[in-house]
């Protein structure tokens, strides 16, 4: 298993973003990588915000890809799903429900506004106030 100075090192690829290692977050006993990223709503709005992005994963589902020099989810520990390509869409227009590498994944606002990824096997945890003061959204 990856450790924080392991996952400091690579970008985690997800939904087609990279997202830098930010914490571990330990949660009922289960130890989460927690990553962040920080980008622009929409190029097109006169006025774009920033949104902050987090992926919480837990820390045995993390892979380093040798070739690919970056981390990916893979539930059993091994990287064997090809990465596949989308269309990027803005994070706003995402569904809050869907398939990433194999694994379902939930997304909602946390307080201050940042979106969370989560496994849909632990949303109920890492989704609500106790999960996000976990994480560092609080």
């Amino acid at each position: 298993m990856l450790e924080a100075a392991d996952l400091e090192i690579d970008v985690l690829d997800f939904r087609q973003r990279s997202f830098q290692f930010d914490r571990i977050a330990e949660i009922d006993g289960v130890r989460f990588a927690v990553f962040s990223r920080t980008e622009t709503e929409s190029e097109s709005q006169f006025r774009p915000k920033l949104v902050h992005l987090r992926v919480a994963v837990p820390l045995a589902w993390i892979a380093r890809d040798e070739e690919a020099d970056s981390l990916r989810i893979a539930r059993d520990g091994a990287v064997t799903l090809p990465t596949i390509a989308e269309a990027v869409l803005e994070v706003g227009a995402e569904p809050p429900e869907f398939r990433e590498q194999g694994i379902d994944w939930k997304r909602a606002a946390a307080p201050g506004g940042a979106l969370v990824y989560a496994p849909t096997e632990y949303a109920g945890r890492l989704l609500a106030a106790p999960g996000f003061a976990a994480l560092g959204l609080t």
